[in-house]
């Protein structure tokens, strides 16, 4: 697949691939079904008063369609989307460039928002509420603030660590929403859809095998749908079967709780090296050679969502199901009762 120009950025293949994969329709957007609903009544009330819809906030674990959801509310409301992350927002010059380039019910997608240096916050609140912008020129006794005035706009921001948005921010949009795992039966129709969308054949066993492996999450669901596709067109004639899917995602060491290599190191650690816990975050990754925010963000809340371990205040503790995985006997603990 050759590489293409979209607004004058290079997109490369799987870039591409992956966006051709996006619902751009609430109609087309599977589960989330209370979040869809919430936003399609906003976008609509919005859409009957000539407004623009007010701000949201989008929280959630990675890959569960935040982005989707934000591009999706923009062509709902016919109006242009601008895209950000929190950690390029380093000056206030960089956000009154963002803002001053809007036109009005433009979107403004904010992506990991709650990386926004607390600067950057103090200049955005009056940009929300009041549309207005206050900007500082120059230095020392030549100082002056300058006020610009902002069309109305709205600011939809994403985040994976809705805890780290300070109370302020959080309390200026309108719609906060919180999007959860996926059910295997929602994945499902989301494996069916995209495998139309790449050209492949695929049975509803098939589909159920690889969305029961795909943690909850619609962009795993689909890397691993991209994986089992090659691995049918070389060694199954290009249609997948759950016996199909079985042996592809076997092959990738994901098992049929959707767990994979690096998640059963993280219990084998804990379970054999620290007795179970409590341990702490930091000599956890250190123990499997992984960074603690990819642990942190990635793995764990899969595997507390799933019952393997929790947080505590003394660290991380694994919980009976972590020693059933592994086929080991939990240790007995003073104060049991029995064992």
């Amino acid at each position: 697949m050759p590489e293409r120009l979209v607004s004058d950025v290079l997109i490369k293949p799987d870039a591409a691939l992956e966006m051709t994969l996006r619902p751009s329709v609430f109609a087309e957007f599977t589960g989330q079904a209370k979040v869809k609903e919430r936003l399609e009544i906003t976008v609509q009330a919005a859409k009957q008063r000539g407004e623009p819809v007010d701000h949201v906030l989008l929280s959630g674990p990675p890959g569960l369609g935040k982005t989707t959801l934000a591009n999706i509310i923009a062509k709902a409301m016919g109006a242009n989307v601008k895209s950000t992350s929190g950690p390029t927002i380093e000056k206030a010059g960089d956000l009154a460039g963002l803002l001053t380039t809007l036109e009005r019910g433009d979107v403004l997608f904010i992506d990991e928002i709650h990386a926004l240096s607390r600067i950057i916050e103090e200049y955005l609140y009056p940009a929300m509420e009041d549309y207005k912008l206050d900007i500082v020129i120059d230095t020392g006794p030549n100082a002056r603030s300058v006020r610009l005035n902002l069309p109305k706009f709205t600011l939809i921001g994403a985040t994976t660590r809705a805890g780290m948005i300070s109370a302020p921010l959080r309390s200026r949009f309108g719609m906060p929403l919180r999007l959860d795992y996926y059910t295997a039966e929602d994945l499902q129709q989301i494996v069916e859809r995209s495998a139309g969308l790449i050209g492949v054949e695929i049975d509803d066993p098939g589909a159920l095998e690889i969305a029961g492996r795909s943690r909850g999450t619609p962009r795993v669901a689909n890397n691993l749908l991209r994986w089992t596709r090659d691995f049918a067109q070389v060694r199954a004639g290009n249609k997948i079967t759950r016996e199909v899917a079985d042996q592809a995602l076997s092959m990738r060491e994901i098992d049929r709780e959707g767990l994979d290599e690096t998640d059963k190191r993280i219990l084998e650690a804990l379970v054999q090296k620290f007795a179970g816990g409590p341990v702490g975050l930091s000599s956890l990754a250190v123990a499997i050679g992984e960074d603690s925010g990819t642990l942190e963000d990635v793995n764990e809340p899969y595997l507390i969502m799933q019952g393997y371990l929790k947080r505590t205040p003394q660290g991380r503790v694994a919980l009976p199901a972590a020693y059933q995985k592994l086929g080991v006997a939990p240790p007995r603990r003073e104060g049991d009762l029995f064992g």
